[in-house]
């Protein structure tokens, strides 16, 4: 079917409400779900949409502005070992206004009531006094590693073009949170070792495409949102090139969108929408149209971006589910092959979208 061809609306299913801005959602055996929510807790769904308690055992959370529990992912061997990772703001022994975006790896217990064996395997550094721009969505390889991915905490964007801290990167660990031999920067003085490319503003999306490779989008300032594949070691150019402006306008730095030695997006918005949450379209349950399709939750829109690539670009976008204007914040394709959903507000859902 050509880029543009009409298809029918899927109709939103409600699974789950009264979910507290809900960040994540992970998919568990039979049927369940393991939502976040940020203000601090992690909560399994139960098919028929039952909400459970509070999961106990979880670290200290630096919960406050866009910081808190964020994202989560069941390990591939998850029936098998129970491991679960999850991403969050860890306050700064030190300075309770500090914090920064750690990632963690622990076993379920069979009742889902707790979290065991219990590990931080990485640590953003510095710890920054923030609210802002924490990144944090975790992606699984097939090669076993993890990528997670790291804002610049909004007041250091400069950083973001540096190698000896975190802030403004995504970095890669194996499961036990060791460097891969492989990443790009191992070995290189002045270079923190996890890193595996840097430049980026916020990402608060990113999957694995049918490709094999990692995709991921980050938020512009005003205007300038983008789509990257990060290469290892390539640079994105935040804050040395971007598509947007100051908040207010007003350009930032030199006001260039191209530069020597800096990565180009493989698309951007302008306005913003703000985008969360990023997932590929892998069967068929929607019809051939929509298959291969990349989707992407807009939080500024209250809309679900249907996105058609035609060699590697953005032939086309959808706008789906815009009339109910909710702030989508992750979206992520099932088990069963559907599309699943959970909107950030005070009263989240988790919804399907039937076909």
């Amino acid at each position: 079917m050509a880029a543009g061809a009409a298809v029918a609306a899927p109709r939103p299913e409600v699974i789950a409400s009264g979910l507290e801005n809900p960040w994540g959602v992970t998919f568990l055996p039979g049927g369940r779900f393991l939502v976040t929510e940020r203000p601090g807790r992690l909560r399994v769904v139960a098919a028929d949409g039952k909400v459970g308690a509070p999961v106990k055992g979880l670290p200290p959370i630096a919960a406050g502005g866009q910081g808190g529990l964020l994202d989560v992912l069941a390990d591939s061997g998850f029936e098998k070992n129970r491991t679960i990772y999850f991403c969050f703001s860890e306050p700064d022994a030190g300075n309770s206004a500090a914090n920064s975006t750690a990632l963690a790896r622990a076993a379920l217990s069979a009742d889902g009531s707790q979290l065991d064996d219990l590990k931080i395997i990485f640590r953003q550094q510095p710890k920054v006094v923030s609210r802002n721009h924490f990144g944090c969505r975790i992606v699984e390889m097939p090669d076993g590693t993890l990528f997670l991915t790291l804002g610049e905490r909004f007041s250091r964007k400069e950083d973001a073009q540096k190698l000896d801290n975190h802030l403004g990167k995504i970095v890669r660990v194996t499961k036990d949170g060791a460097v891969p031999r492989d990443n790009p920067f191992v070995g290189q003085p002045g270079a923190l070792p996890e890193i595996w490319s840097y430049g980026h503003r916020n990402s608060q999306g990113a999957t694995l495409g049918p490709d094999g490779r990692l995709w991921m989008h980050e938020h512009g300032p005003q205007g300038g949102d983008e789509i990257n594949i990060p290469l290892p070691g390539r640079n994105y150019g935040w804050p040395v090139i971007t598509y947007g402006e100051n908040y207010g306008g007003g350009k930032i730095g030199e006001g260039i969108t191209h530069k020597e030695g800096m990565e180009q997006p493989l698309h951007y918005w302008v306005p913003s929408i703000a985008p969360s949450g990023m997932a590929f379209l892998t069967s068929d349950r929607y019809g051939a149209a929509w298959k291969g399709n990349l989707f992407i939750g807009s939080l500024k829109f209250g809309y679900l971006d249907r996105i058609e690539l035609q060699d590697g670009k953005v032939a086309a976008e959808h706008k789906l589910l815009e009339e109910a204007r909710a702030r989508i914040r992750d979206v992520k394709q099932g088990p069963d092959g559907l599309l699943y959903i959970l909107t950030d507000e005070s009263n989240g859902k988790l919804m399907r979208l039937l076909p």
